[in-house]
């Protein structure tokens, strides 16, 4: 039997991977759009509805970041009020381990594993910055290598308190010493689905030990293969079997009546993407430094990056470059090869583009990757919010479900469920 595929349809929030000046382009904050995107999904058969998180809004040279949205809702509430317009859709939301307290965020995915009949799902990320820990009188409290521990400290003590089912608890560790009583009955999924989306060794590990699905960034083939290898092969240490933990890369789509028209709107919605307003505020997270006095069609600037990782000029995003000088020179050599501008090269190397074709092209690649063990499923990323998945659901959808590799109707009612996941009950 073939193995079945995962979907996921992801609600960005801060990016710049909206086509903002797209008319269909509608509000990233008024719940109309959160529902459409919802039910679009569920229409579809997908397995969970993914929304990201951002603690603070991003600024770069001392401003808020031109492309954040201004103001971001509450995870949970939006949540919770999805569950009330969706019946099997699965609901994950981004939540910090840094910022949050175990009894708190325990309390609230048990509530919302609830309210859902077991569709909650945590997606579990880190902060170690001073930046966001202003907004939480925390700054810089935490270091950087304590990040992974607090966070797989913090989901033992979550399951800790599920696993209570509203009874006594205790939990001692290095990051918290906690006792009580849990206030929440033991919900519908025992545990909600832990997703984790860290990609460095210890990202790798905290998912190998204690998540159930790994949100990752792995999307070339032989690349996406590697790294689903790397964390299979981690996982019997900790007494695990490597179907769970499900491995679902981020990937965006590009549709077309042909292969050629695909790659053609393609390109018109790269340039959409990467204004040259966009493309300088991109060069300037490498660079660390103000290059505004720069042409965007023009050359990249003869001065070299500067190396000052205590003092970035972007505030509010993880650290993307960890050698700027060898990024730089790598940059250089690709522009001069190919003759390419600062909009250009920006566009080269931030491409998002994974899967470009017709339904059926597109349909074929998903396949391939999940049938060659490069991931088990996929969490789809418009460029258009909220009906840029319309497409994919009215188009792929069908042609992977007459492929025998995607459902044609839910056969389960909770996301442990959808995802093929063991009860905790069997787990524990």
């Amino acid at each position: 039997m073939p193995k079945q595929i995962i979907l996921a349809a992801h609600f960005p929030g801060v990016n710049n991977t909206t086509v903002w000046s797209d008319p269909r382009s509608g509000s990233q904050i008024d719940f109309d759009s959160f529902e459409y995107l919802a039910r679009t999904a569920e229409r579809g058969k997908f397995d969970f509805f993914f929304l990201a998180e951002g603690l603070r809004l991003r600024e770069q040279r001392g401003l808020i970041h031109d492309l954040d949205v201004v103001g971001r809702p509450d995870t949970l509430t939006v949540l919770a009020a999805l569950a009330a317009v969706t019946e099997r859709l699965g609901l994950a939301g981004t939540l910090n381990a840094t910022y949050h307290e175990p009894y708190e965020l325990a309390r609230q995915l048990a509530t919302l594993d609830h309210l859902s009949g077991g569709r909650a799902a945590w997606n579990v990320v880190t902060s170690p910055g001073a930046f966001f820990g202003e907004n939480f009188r925390r700054g810089g409290f935490l270091d950087h290598a304590d990040r992974y521990v607090r966070a797989g400290e913090f989901i033992e003590a979550a399951r800790r308190l599920w696993d209570s089912g509203g009874g006594d608890f205790a939990y001692q560790g290095r990051q918290f010493d906690i006792g009580g009583r849990f206030g929440v009955p033991r919900s519908p999924q025992g545990h909600p689905v832990v997703l984790q989306a860290g990609d460095s060794t210890g990202g790798r590990e905290l998912a190998a030990q204690h998540a159930d699905a790994i949100f990752s960034r792995h999307h070339q083939l032989a690349d996406a293969q590697e790294f689903y290898r790397d964390v299979k092969a981690r996982l019997p240490r900790y007494g695990r079997d490597p179907d769970s933990l499900k491995i679902i890369p981020g990937v965006s789509y590009v549709l077309g009546d042909s292969d050629a028209d695909a790659q053609e709107k393609a390109h018109h919605i790269r340039r959409a993407q990467v204004s040259p307003q966009t493309a300088i505020l991109l060069l300037e997270q490498l660079w660390n430094t103000d290059l505004s006095g720069y042409d965007a069609e023009g050359p990249l600037p003869a001065i070299d990056p500067v190396a000052d990782e205590d003092d970035t000029i972007i505030k509010g995003r993880a650290g993307m470059y960890p050698d700027r000088l060898k990024t730089a020179t790598e940059w250089r050599a690709k522009a001069e090869a190919k003759n390419l501008s600062i909009r250009d090269l920006i566009i080269d190397v931030t491409g998002r583009q994974n899967f470009i074709g017709t339904p059926a092209r597109v349909a074929d690649q998903l396949n391939e990757y999940v049938q060659t063990d490069a991931c088990d499923g996929f969490i789809l990323v418009s460029h258009l919010t909220p009906a840029g998945l319309d497409d994919f659901v009215d188009q792929v959808v069908p042609l992977l479900q007459e492929r025998g590799v995607f459902r044609t109707e839910y056969e389960t009612t909770t996301l442990r469920g959808h995802l093929g996941l063991p009860p905790v009950s069997e787990r524990e």
